[in-house]
């Protein structure tokens, strides 16, 4: 892209301004990085009573106009970008990028900066362009690599050529964490989406970066370098702009990657840009080293080598385009454009942007119309020549260039109007950082249209308007870099601490518990442990333990005394059952003892804690735990007291003391001690020893704890509160048993629920089949299908429902619950006669109460179900004599 700038002459003006025969010397200041060559070309410029430079970036011409106006003053300095012009009237010294250097302008001194970029295959013919025909009336200097070398002798006959040497060395350190690395580090990465990546992961680590790409603006690269060069960040996460001049406080330089796209394919770097890049660690006398980060592939040692002693292959091809261009017309510039190069060394680049649009803007009817002249095309050739900062990627960027030629052919200057809406949609300052950086590149392309004064009225009025919203929009996007990228409390903190190895830093914990440490809170004293801040995530724990032990070791103590004198209700069993808390942290850990009710409180390993402080602790927990056991154990401690003079009870409490409340097994016990123990709480049922207040939700929680810590894992998931039964499929089946949940078949039952249910149906069916009560499913809280399986599982018999006959009608017997064996015994004890089959009757009015229907039907057979025999001395035996009177 040529220089399209206010005033600028035509190749043909600038090789009459710099003609040789007006040049006094030539010379070419070459060598790696940091070998002072854009000093020495500033301090040329300014002893000279007139200079111009060229740099290769916006900003770098910024940088070193700001340096030119401290030695000048602003009166007699120029700055000429693509986009800004500040040009006083009396300007000697101008600072420009190389595209819009003044080619018109005589001066005494002309330098370009990073000349080598002569082999770029974008930019490089503009440089070329420079370097055959911009000549100073007195001394022309160009600065750039080793590598050009051969070329330039080849070029430019009679130049001096000088090699400085790096003013320090370049060490390769090898790769490394991208969270290891070093203090006043700057990593490279060749997208924006690896630099925001890359960005965050230094935030969250090391507590922020600034960034820096070749899209920010001027004012948005300098706030962000600030923040570096005043260490309000140890971290500089860059694209490679920061390989051209960027002067800045940087030790080490770590590669994220060692590809890049250069706008046709991606491509791995090449030694001589890995240098440049790397030649950006170390500035002065101050050695720099550089190497791999991430996941970066290791340098391999022949560039290593070639970077540490900056030896390269020489460039053997400079990238040319013909700048004595026709403007007859249309086809006669792109002819000329298109020009083969006149000699050895040179050759034709990518087709640039510019060319591209005056191809297709040529092949537009409405706008080959307007061409009719060479001023036409002259203008329609600037007009092509307006950057596409933007990179849509479609073709708005060539209806913007016609439009512009448009305006300015037609009504000779670009419409106020228009002007105004393009900088107001490109005004505002909300949004992401995508979003400011695409305006700041809208904003950039009026600012370019704006400093041509031949194509806008009030052109002065516009540069001001473009520079006030590019401002505005810099800021806006200086703050989302920093509040995205930077956090200042962690950034200084971890500064505090890599500096302070031997010193106490300031620190104190507030009466809420917050940690603060040199001012910025680090984390909270939850318990008894310091817990880090999330906002505050240092890369080594001890580092924060570091900080914040001075304030913990009178806190601690305090904290101490405070946890041996808090009431019960301050502690609190952690939610896996493993842990005792207090005051939002884990304090103790449980673990089985030597009974099943005395369990073990072990202190947590706390560095912050002795011994007595650690067995102090123990001592209250443990008194706090044997009261919590004893008030939901009380039940069971009452029954064992009240049984401890009678030996054939002792021995029940104390198998139900072992087991937690609840014994899975079956005992043998007489009636009256039935009856105490049922006194004292204690049921004897067909499936365990239990007491039933022991199968509350809260005793049970307790005593899940307690099995758990016994068995050495966590508290296993207890059925909710209310439940009567639970899958078997469900884990630690072991614990659940213990705590009182029979296996039923397909369904766990509580066991109080079990032994009431197999009570109830056995006394139902005590003297004959009855049917199934109705509601169990819902009493048991199971699937009806599932019913007869609990009950089998339960040994309570059922006899299944027989199916209608083919000759029979109505409604089918239900399920009936046949007499127990228990029940046969207990009966033919009393009455060895009982129970014979009866005879036939049918089924009528009577049937009802065995559930055999009702109506006209077909005779059926039942058991004819015989009188009990009285019991002489039972409570009804005066009733029975009434009934059954003796014959």
């Amino acid at each position: 892209m040529m220089g399209a700038s206010s005033g600028a002459g035509s190749p043909s003006a600038a090789r009459h301004a710099f003609h040789p025969a007006h040049a006094r010397r030539i010379r070419a200041v070459l060598g790696p990085t940091n070998t002072g060559k854009t000093h020495l070309a500033i301090e040329r410029l300014l002893a000279h009573s007139s200079g111009i430079i060229g740099f290769p970036l916006r900003l770098l011409a910024r940088e070193n106009y700001e340096r030119m106006v401290a030695a000048k003053g602003a009166a007699a300095v120029a700055l000429i970008t693509g986009e800004e012009k500040i040009v006083p009237p009396n300007a000697r010294w101008f600072s420009c990028t190389v595209e819009a250097m003044p080619l018109d302008q005589r001066a005494e001194f002309v330098a370009v900066d990073e000349i080598q970029l002569c082999a770029d295959p974008d930019r490089g013919h503009i440089f070329t362009d420079r370097l055959l025909h911009a000549r100073g009336m007195v001394e022309t200097m160009f600065l750039g690599a080793e590598t050009i070398r051969p070329l330039l002798r080849r070029l430019v006959p009679g130049i001096e050529i000088d090699t400085r040497p790096r003013l320090s060395s370049l060490t390769h350190l090898g790769a490394s964490k991208l969270t290891r690395l070093p203090p006043r580090s700057a990593i490279v990465a060749f997208s924006a989406t690896e630099v925001y990546a890359i960005a965050e992961l230094i935030r969250r680590r090391r507590g922020g970066c600034a960034v820096v790409m070749g899209q920010l603006s001027p004012r948005t690269r300098n706030a962000q370098v600030a923040l570096y060069q005043e260490r309000e960040v140890d971290y500089l996460v860059a694209t490679d702009a920061i390989g051209m001049g960027l002067n800045m406080d940087v030790n080490h330089v770590a590669f994220a990657g060692l590809s890049k796209f250069d706008g046709m394919r991606a491509r791995r770097l090449y030694p001589a840009e890995i240098a440049q890049i790397a030649g950006r660690a170390g500035r002065g006398m101050r050695d720099g080293t550089f190497g791999s980060a991430g996941t970066c592939p290791p340098l391999s040692e022949d560039v290593v080598e070639a970077v540490e002693s900056h030896r390269f292959d020489p460039i053997e091809r400079l990238f040319w385009r013909n700048s004595d261009l026709d403007f007859a017309n249309p086809e006669a510039l792109l002819a000329s454009l298109n020009r083969p190069p006149p000699m050895i060394g040179l050759t034709a680049g990518n087709e640039a942007t510019d060319v591209l649009t005056l191809g297709s803007l040529t092949a537009v009817p409405d706008i080959r119309n307007l061409v009719r002249s060479s001023r036409a095309t002259r203008l329609l050739w600037e007009a092509c020549q307006i950057p596409d900062f933007r990179k849509l990627g479609d073709e708005s960027h060539t209806r913007l260039c016609a439009r512009i030629f448009t305006h300015v052919i037609r009504d000779e200057h670009v419409p106020e109007a228009w002007m105004e809406s393009q900088i107001a949609g490109f005004s505002k300052t909300e949004g992401d950082i995508d979003s400011l950086m695409h305006r700041l590149s809208g904003i950039r392309v009026c600012a370019y249209i704006a400093a041509r004064r031949d194509w806008v009225r009030h052109a002065t009025l516009w540069q001001e308007r473009t520079r006030a919203v590019e401002d505005q929009l810099s800021d806006a996007l200086h703050e989302r870099l920093t509040a995205r990228f930077v956090d200042r409390r962690a950034a200084s903190l971890i500064r505090r601490l890599d500096e302070s190895a031997e010193e106490d830093l300031l620190s104190a914990v507030t009466a809420q518990g917050e940690v603060v440490v040199e001012g910025h809170p680090v984390g909270r004293v939850v318990g008894l442990d310091l817990v880090a801040d999330a906002a505050c995530a240092l890369p080594d724990q001890r580092l924060l333990l570091r900080a914040a032990r001075r304030a913990l070791r009178t806190e601690i103590p305090r904290r101490v005394q405070a946890l041996t004198q808090a009431p019960d209700d301050a502690f609190a069993f952690s939610a896996d059952g493993r842990f005792v808390a207090w005051d939002g942290g884990t304090v103790a850990r449980l673990r089985g003892g030597d009974h099943l009710l005395r369990p073990r409180i072990d202190v947590l390993d706390n560095s912050f804690l002795d011994g007595a402080q650690k067995e102090r602790i123990r001592a209250h927990l443990a008194q706090w735990l044997d009261r919590q056991v004893r008030d939901v154990m009380a039940p069971l401690f009452a029954a064992r007291a009240a049984v401890e003079s009678d030996p054939t009870l002792r021995g029940v409490l104390h198998r139900l003391e072992e087991q937690g409340g609840v014994a899975a097994e079956s005992l043998s016990v007489p009636p009256a001690q039935r009856a105490r123990l049922k006194a004292l709480g204690v049921r004897i049922g067909r499936h365990a020893v239990l007491m039933p207040a022991l199968l509350r939700p809260h005793a049970m929680h307790l005593r899940a704890i307690l099995l758990a810590a016994r068995a050495g894992r966590k508290l296993p998931d207890l059925p909710p509160a209310g439940a009567v039964s639970i899958p078997t499929d469900g884990p630690h089946d072991a614990i659940l048993a213990q705590l009182g949940w029979i296996a039923a078949g397909p369904v766990r039952l509580r066991l109080d629920i079990a032994e009431k249910l197999s009570g109830d149906l056995r006394w139902r069916a005590r003297n004959g089949p009855v049917p199934l009560p109705d509601g169990l499913p819902s009493r048991l809280g199971v699937r009806p299908e599932m019913v007869a399986a609990i009950l089998k599982a339960l040994e309570i018999p059922v006899r299944a429902a027989r199916p209608l006959g083919a000759s029979e009608y109505g409604p089918a017997a239900p399920p009936m619950l046949a007499v127990t064996q228990d029940a046969r015994r207990r009966q033919r004890h009393r009455n060895p006669a009982a129970l014979p089959e009866g005879p036939t009757r049918p089924s009528g009015p009577k049937g009802q109460a065995t559930g055999s229907g009702s109506g006209s039907g077909p005779v059926r057979t039942i058991p004819a179900i015989r009188a009990p025999r009285p019991v002489p001395d039972g409570p009804f035996a005066a009733l029975a004599a009434l009934k059954y009177p003796r014959r």
